[in-house]
């Protein structure tokens, strides 16, 4: 068994044991085995942010939050994948990543069952079902169903061709078209 240096600590462990959460939020009723786990929640319901990024001000609600963001600063990408070495901020960036190698997409549509790697696109497959095209054009007011095609379309008003033949320098508004075209030569 484990040793404990004070009564208080050994009644703290016993809770693992028995699953009793004694401490109790009063906002939401969400229950917790020790009072220093309520007061981290509580700053759920009162916003607080005590834990700030000293390099571009952003604050967090938690120390590991903020451990976490700082990798944004320094490069770090300690999460590997042992598959083909590529790495990651984080565990969450790395699982994702994994489903590359293994395969699984254990995001499901319950309309039509195509199933996706991740929930982003599940999201964005949804759209089709529901007819929902949430990104307008602020020029003309035609609506996509993804950012992407609003980009594409977006070129119609800009008048912008960023796809350029490298044979003749003709340059297309998309890729398909520069495809097209070099069928010419």
């Amino acid at each position: 068994g484990q040793s404990f240096r004070d009564s208080s600590r050994l009644s703290q462990h016993r809770l693992v044991h028995t699953g009793e959460k004694p401490f109790t939020c009063t906002d939401c009723g969400q229950s917790f085995r020790d009072s220093s786990r309520l007061s981290q929640h509580r700053l759920v319901h009162t916003g607080e942010k005590p834990f700030t990024c000293t390099d571009c001000g952003q604050s967090f609600r938690d120390s590991s939050r903020l451990s976490q963001h700082r990798l944004v600063h320094t490069g770090e990408k300690p999460f590997t994948c042992t598959d083909c070495g590529q790495s990651f901020r984080d565990s969450s960036r790395l699982s994702q990543h994994r489903l590359v190698h293994t395969g699984e997409k254990p995001f499901t549509c319950t309309d039509c069952g195509q199933s996706f790697r991740d929930s982003s696109r599940l999201s964005q497959h949804r759209l089709v079902h529901t007819g929902e095209k949430p990104f307008t054009c602020t020029d003309c007011g035609q609506s996509f169903r993804d950012s992407s095609r609003l980009s594409q379309h977006r070129l119609v008003h800009t008048g912008e061709k960023p796809f350029t033949c490298t044979d003749c320098g003709q340059s297309f508004r998309d890729s398909s078209r520069l495809s097209q075209h070099r069928l010419v030569h």
